[in-house]
């Protein structure tokens, strides 16, 4: 395969993991703009799960080699602050 054809399928795999965190950075926009909720098991186990599935998507993305360990491990690291800013809020929002 062509360096250009390795670029552009990297380049895919990045926009579509990059996707899959944007859906699951809605997910946390929408708890967190809720707080008034009360806190919601499932809601965190979605949020919990999603973010294990897009882990994994990562991880595969990596081993084949179409991103590299550092970008896929960004989207993770962000996803996982805002996730605990989440349960933070809901936290302080509790007491």
């Amino acid at each position: 395969m062509s360096s250009d054809v390795l670029l552009s399928l990297s380049q895919k795999a990045l926009q579509l993991l990059q996707e899959d965190a944007d859906k699951i950075e809605k997910l946390i926009e929408v708890q967190m703009e809720n707080l008034t909720t009360r806190k919601c098991p499932l809601y965190e186990e979605v949020l919990d799960t999603q973010i294990y599935g897009l882990s994994r998507e990562i991880d595969f993305a990596i081993r084949a080699e179409l991103v590299q360990e550092t970008a896929g491990k960004q989207i993770l690291v962000k996803l996982e602050r805002n996730l605990a800013a989440l349960y933070e809020a809901m936290s302080q929002n509790k007491e």
